[in-house]
């Protein structure tokens, strides 16, 4: 009941195509993470600027405008992907199709640990905006974060299109009113009244000295450190390509579309922030590098000076005459962030279960649950995020570091899959308008294949002794355990196949029915193995009391059943072992013949009290399995307490609902069919 009411109704698997979205929604839905990342990239920028001082924050636009120009290169690249493969495989499919199967788990292991990281990212920046709006929240932002990936799971557990419809309202809030900020901003400014921030009468003490100033090798590198870290404005865009199954028909188009749309959007309010940042004279300090701010008297603020994010900045000066204004965008981009999550709890899900087909990944995570979303693999990323939030303490910076590497190998292999998928249609294309289109295409994700391998490699130069390996690391203990994972199936595989010998009979099966009491269960596992008509059937019980045994065997004779009582002796009171070393004993002297163990229990209804019953033979029945040329069978008799549980079940279906639901119906047919 519980489960219903959370995540809803089952639905059957012929509903899977009402799950399907529309371009007005699968924007909010999978473009969230990249439209987000205005809340945290411009941030990033400013922050690794400060470490050399104010004055080098007017670099912030340009970089801002190198970011831009990668977007929209990354965005056009991606268009071509979407349109040629819409299994839901995406860079994944393109790199194991094009470049081979390494790629491909190399592009799978980066994308996990972006998605896990996109989530950690995320719903720790959303808790640091709710800090700056929310003064109690200030010091809790861990728990915060922590509840609202909680809160994501369960809304992603309901389902794609339910989700993306409770979802796609504050993304458009959140877009309106960025645009809002920005446009009043910039009138402002025009106009001359546009303040400056609440923190420009702050200097920064820095930490690193630019020596020869603006054209020293220290600066560049510098600059190269910001421009990797404002690359965080590029997650997300590969979310759409492994999420094009999720798309209406005709999906690649539509797909497209959507890349189009987020590239735009995007790109103009992230350069919006900045120049504003700039105009309004923002102050953000690196403070975990060192880099401390320094108020209006000179002195140095305390380290857990509370610092508002770049937006809370702004909407403070553009709305100080308005503040319903800068609650609505510090609302907004709080739930944004929190939504951006929402990316990856789409894009995870279907990638883990793509792997899981291949073999890759557990079985467990290839199948859909009861609202035809994959279950499994959204639990699997709710757990690990927390897991970074709790170990990071939700702070962005940390995690920012760890960020972006895994898109960035998965952009550079998914280009170069691209480039050559064209190629090979080229040399077997002969139509001339087909074979310049493909070419166009080729150019394009040559020019997106040449962008982001240099990106990758500025930002392994520049990350890598930030926090950068810890990703790297992850990335590899990942492809070695998808590995071994695949491995282990093949193994499998290989022992399960039948063999011409499989399908002959064994020589002899010897039945052996454990009893412990003469009572209604054991009689109950006698008569089932009698029927099925062993070549010998014997009881076996162990002998750890004298009276115990003397009255087991004298009820036994008194049932008069032509089935004879075997008695193992146990000097120790062992039960478990003497009945492992006979059924062996078997075994060992007849090889080609089967043993078959009837284990009877009796079924108890309430939770408290399994915890009392049926101990023995749960650890009989684990041994028991791992031993080759045994059959292990459970015989069950349930008790009143079960029967009890079972009328409480049918009660339940007599609820609001049941009959037009079908429950009833459902166990109506059950129970005809019993």
């Amino acid at each position: 009941m519980g489960k219903r009411l959370l995540i809803g109704r089952k639905l059957r698997n012929t509903q899977l195509g009402e799950t399907l979205l529309p371009k007005r929604i699968a924007l909010p839905v999978f473009a969230s993470d990249a439209l987000s990342s205005v809340a945290y990239a411009p941030d990033e920028i400013f922050l690794v600027l400060s470490a050399a001082g104010v004055a080098y924050y007017t670099l912030s636009w340009k970089i801002g405008l190198c970011v831009a120009l990668v977007m929209l290169v990354v965005i056009a690249s991606y268009r071509q992907n979407v349109q040629a493969y819409q299994s839901g495989g995406g860079d994944y499919e393109v790199a194991t199709t094009n470049v081979g199967s390494t790629a491909g788990l190399t592009v799978a292991s980066a994308l996990i640990v972006d998605y896990v990281l996109t989530v950690a990212v995320s719903i720790s920046s959303a808790a640091q905006y709710a800090a700056a709006a929310i003064e109690p929240v200030q010091g809790h932002q861990a728990t915060v974060a922590i509840l609202a990936v909680v809160f994501l799971m369960t809304m992603n557990l309901r389902g794609v299109r339910e989700s993306g419809t409770v979802f796609a309202i504050p993304t458009y809030v959140f877009i309106v009113a960025v645009f809002s900020m920005a446009i009043w901003g910039f009138f402002r400014y025009f106009r001359g009244t546009l303040p400056q921030s609440e923190l420009a009468g702050y200097s920064i003490q820095g930490t690193q000295t630019i020596a020869g100033g603006f054209g020293s090798m220290a600066l560049v590198f510098l600059v190269l450190r910001a421009f990797a870290s404002g690359s965080a404005a590029l997650t997300g865009v590969e979310a759409i390509s492994n999420s094009v199954p999720a798309f209406r028909k005709p999906k690649g188009k539509n797909a497209a579309t959507t890349l189009l749309l987020l590239g735009v959007i995007a790109v103009m309010m992230g350069l919006s922030i900045l120049v504003l940042g700039n105009l309004m004279h923002v102050r953000l300090a690196e403070v975990h590098n060192g880099v401390r701010l320094v108020d209006p008297q000179g002195d140095l603020v305390p380290v857990d000076f509370h610092q508002d994010p770049l937006i809370g900045q702004l909407a403070k000066g553009v709305f100080d005459h308005f503040p319903i204004g800068f609650y609505v965008v510090a609302a907004a981009t709080g739930i944004i962030l929190v939504l951006a999550a929402n990316t990856a709890f789409n894009g995870f899900p279907v990638l883990a279960s793509i792997l899981s087909g291949d073999g890759y990944l557990p079985r467990q995570l290839h199948t859909r649950g009861d609202r035809l979303a994959f279950s499994n693999g959204i639990v699997l990323l709710a757990g690990f995020a927390i897991l970074l939030i709790y170990v990071f303490d939700a702070e962005v910076t940390k995690l920012i570091q760890l960020y972006i590497v895994g898109v960035f190998v998965s952009f550079t292999l998914s280009q170069t899959g691209m480039v050559r998928h064209w190629t090979r249609l080229l040399r077997t294309e002969t139509d001339g308008a087909e074979r310049m289109r493909m070419r166009r295409s080729r150019v394009v994700n040559s020019i997106g294949l040449s962008v982001t391998a240099l990106v990758l490699v500025i930002v392994l130069v520049t990350k890598f002794t930030h926090g950068a390996w810890i990703a790297i690391t992850a990335m590899a203990v990942l492809f070695f355990i998808m590995r071994g994972i695949r491995h282990h199936y093949e193994l499998v595989a290989s022992e399960l196949a039948a063999g011409e010998g499989d399908t002959s009979l064994p020589s002899r099966i010897h039945a052996i029915v454990l009893v412990s009491k003469v009572h209604k269960p054991t009689l109950r596992a006698v008569a089932y193995a009698r029927a099925s008509r062993p070549s010998t059937l014997e009881a076996l019980t162990v002998h750890v009391d004298d009276e115990t045994t003397e009255q087991l065997m004298a009820r036994w004779d008194e049932t008069g059943l032509p089935v004879p009582l075997r008695v193992l002796a146990s000097p120790y009171r062992e039960i478990t072992k003497p009945i492992l070393e006979y059924v062996r004993d078997i075994r060992r002297r007849s090889p080609r013949d089967i043993v078959a163990v009837y284990i009877p229990e009796y079924i108890v209804g309430r939770w408290w009290e399994q915890l009392l019953h049926n101990q023995t033979a749960l650890r009989l029945k684990s041994r028991l399995l791992f031993t080759p040329g045994v059959m292990v069978t459970s015989v069950p008799f349930q008790l009143r307490s079960s029967a009890a549980a079972e009328e409480r079940a049918e009660r339940e279906l007599h609820v609001a609902g049941g009959v037009r639901r079908g429950l009833i119906r459902q166990r109506r047919r059950d129970d005809d069919d019993r």
